[in-house]
């Protein structure tokens, strides 16, 4: 993860899109960055680390990185429970698999099942989200 000094006009194009306007972009730097509403946006090196920033976004109904600080995790991820802390802690630039479960007290391959739960959660999430809207359309 990085600054957020790329535009969208710097971005290759949309990496993958979400439900309620959530966009990752891939940037011409070989980044991806993050993008949702009442979110500053955010980057990452890796297009598998902005999805998971992508799954925590939707498992805890969005959140917001603004005054939280640079080594600061928001309020809302550390109440949604031990997985979803994790998932987060896997999505910063100072930490690997290795050192979050250190941090947790756990094995990284813990670690790894943490992150699962999170993103099937996730998907879940997504999921019925798109299948409220459809059946909306077809009332």
């Amino acid at each position: 993860m990085a600054s957020t000094e790329q535009t969208d006009e710097e971005a290759i194009g949309i990496h993958r899109e979400y439900i309620m306007d959530v966009q990752i972009f891939e940037l011409d730097d070989g980044r991806y960055r993050f993008k949702a509403p009442r979110h500053e946006g955010i980057e990452f090196d890796t297009a598998e680390t902005a999805e998971l920033y992508a799954d925590i976004y939707f498992d805890v109904n969005g959140f917001e990185e603004a005054g939280t600080g640079k080594r600061g995790v928001p309020p809302i991820i550390i109440q949604a429970g031990r997985d979803t802390l994790a998932a987060y802690l896997l999505t910063q630039p100072y930490t690997d698999r290795q050192w979050v479960g250190s941090f947790m007290g756990v094995q990284p391959g813990k670690i790894e099942r943490y992150a699962s739960r999170v993103q099937k959660r996730a998907t879940n999430i997504r999921r019925k989200v798109d299948e409220i809207g459809d059946a909306e359309i077809d009332t």
